[in-house]
């Protein structure tokens, strides 16, 4: 369109103006090839646009020079040479060239001898302004625009890596401590199949009861992940009614199922079980998945939990009476970065540690404040 359009502007009328006006062949001649050649070297602005504005500079300033007789037409291709040479980031280029192109001329027309004519050099140098400040203008739009782009796809890359994130810490809570209740509830059948059959059936009525609620939970997950309109008959959560997210109302049966595999429990809880339910599922996941590690890493035989209001933090301790843990050679798993993961949401912190008299104490504290928002 440039090269079109600035041929069907500047040729015709260069033409006509060189016989119309009393001009040797030799000026009318140059006149009409710098009329070609303009928007002929537009063909390359794209790719060489530092270069060719500045040649598109030397010819505009002849241009005007040798029709400065006749009413000749503005030089259309360097107006567009400025615009796409700036928006193409040949801002130097482009300024310097202008700059250097018009006090050149202005000198020249001095030295030969051209009278200026302030009605034709000050509509010009307003114009040319007007052309750079409209690139500008347009380079600054696409760069806004390009930055706005980017914010936004960085956005949505961080939204998909925070969801990945909390699909892979709540796969892993529920699985992991299902899994550990059902892996060790399938040793003692297997150990007490022959002498104490009794036994082992309840040892397999447990695994089926964890297995279950594993399963259903990670069914219900699974399908409002899938489904994201109530009305899909197809989906899966259609199918299995959404599973409520645990809160502190379960840490009792959470309790019960831990002291099954042989472990015994100690739950003090003061707080609230009308407290928000992001802090009440973060507290159950985070006592969860430390019943979970004490059951199978600390060969311990009593654990206990705390969950307490200290001041202006809510404050849950789990201490077990296990081999306890290196803190040098110690190495955080998935288990504990995503309990982590879950106090810093809520503006908190979880600390693990060697107990005063052996063992591991996890000392998970959030602030009252931040979880009630």
């Amino acid at each position: 369109m440039p090269v079109v359009f600035s041929l069907v502007v500047q040729v015709p009328i260069a033409i006509a103006g060189t016989i119309l006006a009393d001009t040797t062949a030799v000026v009318g001649g140059a006149t009409i090839a710098l009329s070609v050649l303009g928007p002929l070297l537009l063909l390359w602005i794209r790719q060489y646009p530092g270069p060719i504005v500045a040649i598109l500079s030397a010819a505009g300033a002849a241009d005007f020079l040798l029709g400065y007789s006749w009413m000749s037409p503005p030089y259309v291709a360097l107006a567009f040479a400025i615009v796409i040479a700036i928006s193409h980031g040949a801002r130097t280029w482009t300024w310097v060239s202008m700059i250097a192109a018009w006090e050149a001329t202005l000198l020249m027309a001095v030295f030969v001898g051209i009278e200026l004519d302030p009605h034709r050099v000050i509509p010009t140098t307003i114009g040319l302004l007007l052309v750079l400040g409209f690139a500008e203008m347009r380079r600054k739009r696409r760069d806004n625009l390009a930055k706005f782009s980017e914010a936004l796809a960085q956005r949505r890359d961080d939204e998909l890596r925070q969801e990945r994130t909390r699909i892979a810490r709540e796969l892993h809570d529920v699985l992991a401590h299902s899994l550990s209740q059902i892996n060790v509830q399938a040793g003692v059948g297997l150990h007490l199949m022959h002498k104490q059959p009794e036994q082992a059936e309840a040892a397999l009525a447990s695994i089926k009861t964890a297995s279950k609620e594993a399963l259903d939970e990670v069914r219900s997950m699974l399908g409002m992940l899938r489904d994201e309109s109530a009305g899909d008959e197809e989906s899966d959560s259609a199918a299995v009614p959404p599973v409520p997210e645990p809160d502190l109302s379960r840490l009792e049966h959470l309790a019960a199922t831990v002291r099954q595999q042989g472990l015994e429990v100690e739950l003090r809880s003061e707080i609230s079980e009308h407290t928000p339910a992001a802090l009440q599922l973060a507290l159950f996941r985070i006592v969860q998945e430390s019943l979970t590690n004490v059951v199978r890493h600390a060969a311990a035989s009593t654990a206990t939990v705390v969950l307490v209001v200290a001041g202006d933090e809510y404050l849950v301790t789990i201490a077990d009476d296990g081999v306890g843990i290196d803190s040098a050679d110690h190495s955080e798993g998935r288990g504990l970065l995503g309990m982590r993961e879950r106090a810093e949401l809520l503006g908190g912190a979880v600390v693990v540690a060697a107990g005063a008299h052996g063992g591991t104490v996890v000392t998970a504290r959030i602030p009252r404040r931040t979880a009630s928002v």
